[in-house]
């Protein structure tokens, strides 16, 4: 366990791995609090409840405000520059929280959970609807709903991280890489006036 981490980032850290390996259920609050080195009440004083500890760890690790400061300092206004960052951060960012990502799939009482965590795609989904409007009105794109495309681009990314994180290669032998080069090519020649 990375001592620099302060106390709750070791104990979300802690129970982020645990649960992936055992399963939501299958760890106790006891557990996680010793695999991050601190006391059982540490974890309660902190978190309340393992929901609790669970539910601040999708939030703190989700990456939200990384994909928040690359719409605001990294877009060029060019669609398939722009395109292809915004899909290799989300790819970074899934990749990240992929453990996250199994617990809360893996268990359905979890769904709760999982409904709190869908903020996250909302604030990007607001985000890319925002940059196409703002590409059409610029004339970098063609009229077409903002909606309708920043689903679409989120969809295609998170099917394509779905069948990737439950091994891909029985399916295809395309990579990770060769995927956004090609999805974001077919955006941009569909959606360029």
């Amino acid at each position: 366990m990375n001592q620099k981490l302060n106390n709750k980032d070791r104990l979300l850290v802690a129970a982020i791995d645990l649960m992936a390996k055992k399963g939501y259920n299958g760890v106790s609050t006891k557990e996680i609090a010793a695999a991050a080195g601190l006391s059982e009440m540490t974890l309660f004083r902190h978190f309340g409840t393992k929901r609790s500890l669970l539910e601040a760890a999708v939030d703190r690790f989700h990456d939200t405000e990384d994909m928040i400061q690359v719409f605001q300092e990294k877009l060029v206004w060019d669609l398939r520059a722009d395109l292809y960052l915004l899909a290799d951060r989300y790819h970074e960012i899934m990749n990240q929280n992929r453990k996250m990502i199994l617990i809360v799939l893996k268990d359905a009482e979890l769904s709760d959970v999982m409904h709190k965590a869908q903020k996250h795609p909302r604030q990007l989904k607001e985000m890319l609807m925002d940059y196409f409007t703002a590409m059409q009105e610029q004339g970098k794109m063609i009229a077409t709903n903002a909606e309708a495309q920043a689903m679409t681009f989120m969809w295609m990314n998170y099917g394509a991280f779905m069948t990737h994180l439950h091994q891909a290669e029985a399916i295809t032998s395309i990579t990770m890489q060769e995927f956004k080069e090609s999805s974001v090519d077919l955006f941009v020649r569909a959606l360029t006036p």
